[in-house]
């Protein structure tokens, strides 16, 4: 008697389960192929930051030795860290930096940025070029000149003479800016305009929701310069300890700890845990603004 072929039961695969393996395989291996390049520079990246995870977790001895991973794990450094050095007053600190410069940065040259995109009025070309030519131009260039005005007002020592500048905006958040809100069609802001929306309300209402990405990319840029910046607070704020940034802070630190790596790494990946932590929340912001910009001249 002829064996009739069973018919296949419904919900269960056609392909064996060998078969599918193997094509799981194929595709993953195909994924890596593609992504070779992306994967190589990513380990390149991440592979300092994890050696300097694994040396903050070590005893002060093994950090001085060529060893790669932890005899013993002692995440009680990080406790210490707290115990010797004032980092939480240098992390508050550099949130009121980093903060109060991002925003009032942001309150200034939003409007600036939106005036040198989409308002036709005399000598706005001229003005763009000023600000390109004070995005070429060397902060230590007026380092004295500012330093002497600040001084005379007594406000060295503090960290007024790092924020209150960014009331006058920053030249390369307003490019970054400028060059994203010419992607805008001008047909929306003649439509509000049309509608009886003036300058300031065009601006709130039709120009930001738009121009979310560009400044949200302007905004990182800014806050993540002031998280890191050593040389203003070196410059303003090393005669007084009370107002000491975690760069300041962590210099100070290393240069006292300089035998102690453990502590001196742990330090480090406290100091950088936050600004990682804002960057993976907001990186889609990110990334959108910073492509986005420059599309149109």
């Amino acid at each position: 008697m002829t064996a009739l072929a069973t018919p296949p039961v419904e919900g269960r695969p056609l392909v064996a389960p060998a078969a599918q393996r193997r094509h799981r395989r194929q595709n993953r291996l195909a994924w890596i192929a593609r992504h070779s390049i992306a994967i190589a520079l990513a380990l390149m990246f991440l592979t300092p930051v994890c050696y300097l995870f694994l040396i903050s977790v070590m005893t002060s001895d093994q950090a001085l030795t060529a060893d790669y991973w932890p005899d013993t794990w002692h995440f009680e450094n990080y406790v210490r860290v707290f115990q010797v050095t004032p980092l939480p007053r240098y992390l508050l600190n550099t949130l009121v930096y980093a903060v109060s410069a991002t925003a009032l940065m942001l309150l200034s040259s939003v409007p600036a940025a939106y005036a040198l995109a989409k308002l036709r009025f005399r000598g706005r070309n001229v003005m763009f070029l000023t600000v390109i030519c004070v995005m070429m131009l060397p902060p230590q260039v007026v380092t004295v000149p500012l330093y002497l005005m600040w001084a005379r007002y007594g406000l060295t020592g503090s960290l007024v003479p790092l924020i209150m500048p960014m009331l006058l905006g920053d030249a390369f958040c307003i490019f970054l800016m400028r060059q994203f809100m010419l992607t805008i069609p001008s047909e929306y802001l003649d439509a509000a305009r049309v509608d009886g929306c003036g300058e300031w309300g065009t601006l709130l209402r039709v120009v930001l929701p738009m121009a979310r990405p560009g400044i949200a990319a302007a905004g990182l840029f800014q806050f993540f310069y002031a998280w890191n910046d050593y040389y203003g607070p070196l410059l303003y704020t090393s005669e007084n300890e009370d107002s000491w940034t975690l760069s300041l802070g962590l210099a100070s630190f290393h240069g006292v700890h300089h035998v102690d790596w453990n502590l001196v790494t742990a330090a480090t990946v406290l100091a950088m845990a936050p600004i990682v932590v804002v960057f993976f929340f907001a990186q889609k912001a990110f990334v959108q603004g910073v492509t986005l910009t420059g599309v149109k001249g």
